[in-house]
């Protein structure tokens, strides 16, 4: 008994590291064939990617909806990860006007030269409209209210998340021209360096695709050349995928076998966020290639009670420095204390203000507390860098 104790001790594990990843194991996940026989309303399967003819999708859910509702649900975790939904918008003029909307806001970003960043592009390379949702609710709130009244979007949130989902979107508009982005996943553990991915425990890396849905509503045609997202079925099964593509062998990898399919204008993709994908190349010579980016959060991605952190930190702040300098806290201490009070998290943030440039994410408040801390500001300074940090996260 004691030595199957001792066993089983060495054979736990945390979190997951590169040691963990395997090419093989990988290809074994991710080279599959995805059945039309698997998806009984669906129409084709194309490449792997599942295609749905939308108008015919909701008239089945008003005679099934369980079972549209499980076969969805079942294609994003388990099967290939990814869905076309063709025709979701059959009154393009609901896209038109909204793309005339995106781009009013994209010509006012260059004006004044606000907005950029991306998470997995270089900056500048494409447009982005940050918080698009609130964007367009403020600048059209009709067109707004025909063009979320969609029901696959509704559909398939519902299908993922549950009720009570909470809607963000973003524009992405790759410019002939515009190169491609990195294979990733996303957030949230997407949204992370690997020495900090490596830091959750393995549980969090099945946890975190739950708690999202990725979706792009298509305001073109997008044929090839425009550069429609490149993806990878399948490989939102591989539990060390957010860790793994640090390696050199997955993203080549994923060079040599993601598909990308052509899409049509009304047109609705939505995948696991832990599917890997990459916006393509835009080669073409004049496609504005424009993508509303849908980032569907689950309701239950929030705490129980609302906690004033701002006026946390400023309260405790001189207190924490005195006890430091005293040497009453060590280093270790200080940084518990910080995790108890300060936003450790980087989300939610305006992106307009505070974009990812330098990096994957922008500064948490908990990363502002151990600076001023480190180097013994006043509380004076140390009030106003917080007033400064809020602001900028307004929307």
């Amino acid at each position: 008994m004691e030595a199957a104790r001792k066993m089983n001790a060495v054979a736990r594990r945390y979190g997951l590291s590169l040691a963990d990843c395997r090419l093989e194991e990988f290809r074994r996940l991710v080279e599959r064939k995805a059945e039309l026989v698997d998806y009984p309303h669906a129409t084709a399967v194309m490449k792997n990617v599942v295609i749905y003819d939308s108008a015919a999708l909701v008239a089945a859910t008003q005679v099934d909806e369980n079972a549209v509702l499980a076969e969805l649900c079942d294609l994003l975790m388990s099967g290939p990860g990814v869905a076309v939904f063709k025709k979701a918008y059959l009154d393009t003029a609901v896209i038109d006007r909204a793309s005339a909307v995106f781009s009013e806001i994209i010509e006012e970003q260059h004006r004044s030269k606000s907005g950029g960043g991306d998470h997995f592009a270089k900056p500048g390379a494409n447009d982005r409209i940050w918080n698009s949702l609130e964007k367009h609710c403020l600048a059209d709130p009709e067109n707004f209210a025909r063009y979320y009244a969609n029901p696959i979007i509704e559909l398939v949130s519902r299908a993922w998340l549950g009720p009570a989902f909470q809607m963000t979107a973003q524009v992405n508009r790759v410019n002939p021209g515009g190169a491609s982005q990195t294979p990733h996943r996303d957030y949230h553990l997407g949204f992370m360096t690997s020495e900090k991915i490596a830091q959750y425990p393995a549980h969090i890396h099945h946890l975190s695709p739950v708690l999202t849905l990725q979706g792009a509503v298509a305001h073109c045609d997008m044929p090839v050349e425009s550069g429609p997202t490149l993806f990878l079925p399948f490989s939102q099964a591989y539990e060390p995928g957010y860790i793994a593509l640090e390696k050199r062998e997955f993203r080549d990898y994923f060079a040599a076998n993601h598909v990308q399919l052509p899409l049509e204008k009304g047109d609705i993709v939505f995948f696991n966020p832990a599917l890997y994908h990459a916006a393509g190349s835009n080669i073409s010579k004049d496609i504005l290639r424009v993508a509303n980016l849908l980032q569907v959060s689950s309701a239950f991605g929030r705490a129980m009670e609302t906690v004033n952190r701002t006026r946390m930190c400023s309260a405790l702040y001189p207190a924490l420095l005195k006890l430091k300098s005293e040497g009453a806290l060590d280093e270790a201490a200080v940084a518990n204390v910080v995790a108890s009070t300060a936003e450790g998290y980087s989300f939610p943030t305006n992106l307009d203000r505070d974009p990812p440039i330098g990096g994957i994410a922008p500064k948490p408040q908990s990363q502002l507390m151990h600076e001023a801390l480190a180097e013994s500001w006043t509380a004076e300074r140390f009030d106003a860098a917080l007033a400064a940090y809020d602001e900028k996260r307004q929307s």
